[in-house]
């Protein structure tokens, strides 16, 4: 609506007399504020109300009004505290801000507690499958072992304690036909710290030691059963107790077991 449509509608007048509704108020108080002309036509309608009102309206003096007052017998009255109306809209407005903040909450601790329970899975698989593979890796080592003591083409050499050690005892599993020997040490005790279980293929005449092998990662090894090098022409196995990485003789005070083939 144009400017002077708006003037000429009647709707100002209304508006200076407080005819409207609370929406029409605020309309034309805000066509007011960014149309000058519009301001200028309620500001004019103002004064003419006023001035149409002092025309019409007889002059009293104070004293006048003074005894007129005291024929009506006006007297002071309380004063009444209207409460200022209450705005539903801006109560509805802080009341849905509260629940959407409620709601962000309730969905941010929902997917906290979605991503630790992925979390936890996530661990816990990699734990069952770190079991697993342990398991594996013992069921490999004793399919092992059932293989090597099970198979008849293996030539078991039993090895006795010897003086620094009677109770200790091992066995020589060894394949002439694979070249492949094994050591049972599940008879040793733990070799102390520094120390390692080196085993000797002999020759007794003349008396020649061969290494054969060490017996590494031995409280690693829960099987107690080391693959070691070819024992060639062994007439007999012995094994010492030597500083770690082995020796290039055997040590005879360290001589733990010993048998012949």
């Amino acid at each position: 609506m144009e400017t002077k449509e708006y003037i000429e509608s009647g709707i100002l007048e209304l508006y200076v007399y407080g005819l409207l509704s609370e929406t029409e108020n605020e309309e034309v108080t805000a066509m007011a504020k960014n149309n000058p002309e519009i301001n200028a036509e309620i500001i004019a309608i103002e004064k003419a109300i006023v001035a149409l009102s002092s025309s019409f309206s007889p002059f009293h003096s104070v004293a006048n009004f003074e005894k007129i007052k005291g024929k009506l017998e006006l007297k002071h009255a309380e004063v009444i505290q209207l409460e200022p109306r209450k705005n539903r809209s801006q109560y509805i407005g802080w009341a849905a801000a509260v629940l959407l903040l409620v709601g962000i909450g309730y969905q941010y601790n929902q997917l906290n507690q979605t991503n630790t329970q992925v979390a936890n899975t996530e661990i816990e698989k990699a734990k069952l499958e770190k079991e697993f593979n342990v398991l594996k890796l013992k069921n490999a080592a004793n399919e092992t072992s059932l293989a090597v003591v099970r198979d008849i083409k293996n030539t078991v050499v039993a090895l006795g304690g010897q003086a620094v050690a009677p109770e200790s005892s091992a066995k020589v599993y060894w394949n002439q036909d694979t070249k492949v020997v094994y050591i049972d040490a599940t008879g040793l005790p733990e070799p102390p710290e520094g120390m390692v279980y080196q085993v000797w293929a002999l020759k007794l005449s003349p008396l020649t030691p061969t290494s054969i092998g060490l017996l590494e990662d031995f409280d690693a090894n829960e099987q107690k059963l080391f693959a070691v090098n070819n024992a060639n022409e062994a007439e007999a196995f012995g094994i010492t107790l030597e500083p770690k990485g082995g020796s290039l003789t055997p040590t005879m005070e360290q001589l733990y077991t010993l048998g012949k083939v």
